[in-house]
């Protein structure tokens, strides 16, 4: 059946939904976990590839899953306050990389609107930067409930063309934000870009006593350079270390200790700790 499937120019032009069908006709799955075993089956006789079936099963997990599952927490986000001078808030993107952050009042309970990148660029092409006043550029701010499901949210995302909300909690104080991209992440999978490149290298040194380093180092590696002697019987990077110390996930600004270093968490996300910061004493 599956060289049947695969003869012809007529079949190589049948998506792999089709195929599957044909692959399997009569056994129509009458529930999820059916369902799931159906396409894993494809996958066995290489009809569907990993990826896909990948792809497949983070979208059936997103139907279940809620927004609290996958914001990113109140204590990592990347935030600009309203009285922020020009030059105070072009640092905070540039060292982000994030092209939209939460405008706050005086905490980040108070969320007035979100700044978009792009418009501060807008205010460099037009040459008016010294006419700047961020309230005039902020945007409306959507909430929504952590309760909310994601496959709902990335529904509204695409018809509102809106790219992020802040999530409140029940008693509407600010619990995190979400983007479509951490919603699509659900789906496919990590989504690296330029700004993500910095994790290739795994340990960057600065300037001779200061790196940056990935947090998906293996313990061994960072022992050979640091000649230090951490176990790696428990974990296996040297995130998975820090995050197993404090029993948590360390947030953006926190310093840790492990022995004789420090450690600051330089990048992270809902789920994971990516790069952190190491400062040597002076030699």
């Amino acid at each position: 059946m599956i060289d049947d499937l695969s003869n012809g120019n007529d079949s190589e032009s049948r998506s792999w939904l089709e195929k599957l069908g044909q692959a399997f006709s009569g056994s129509e799955p009458r529930n999820r976990t059916e369902l799931l075993e159906i396409v894993r089956e494809a996958v066995h006789r290489e009809i569907l590839d990993a990826d896909t079936l990948r792809m497949i099963e983070g979208a059936l997990e997103v139907s279940e899953m809620q927004v609290r599952d996958a914001m990113i927490p109140r204590g990592q986000m990347v935030v600009v306050s309203g009285q922020m001078s020009l030059n105070e808030v072009l640092p905070v993107i540039v060292e982000s990389g994030h092209s939209r952050f939460p405008v706050i009042k005086d905490d980040r309970d108070e969320v007035i609107g979100i700044l978009l990148a792009k418009d501060l660029l807008r205010l460099f092409v037009e040459g008016s930067t010294e006419d700047f006043a961020l309230d005039k550029l902020v945007r409306p701010a959507v909430f929504i409930p952590e309760s909310k499901h994601l496959n709902m949210l990335l529904k509204d995302f695409r018809s509102s063309r809106n790219h992020m909300a802040i999530v409140v909690d029940e008693y509407g104080g600010v619990a995190g934000l979400i983007t479509i991209e951490d919603v699509l992440e659900e789906i496919v999978g990590q989504i690296d870009d330029e700004h993500d490149s910095e994790e290739d290298e795994l340990i960057s040194a600065h300037d001779g006593h200061r790196y940056t380093i990935s947090a998906l180092t293996p313990i061994e590696d960072f022992n050979q350079h640091f000649g230090t002697e951490y176990s790696d019987e428990e974990f296996d990077t040297i995130g998975g270390l820090v995050t197993g110390k404090l029993g948590r996930l360390a947030e953006v600004g926190e310093t840790i200790k492990l022995g004789d270093l420090e450690f600051e968490v330089q990048r992270a996300d809902s789920r994971r700790l990516l790069t952190l910061g190491l400062t040597l004493g002076e030699q």
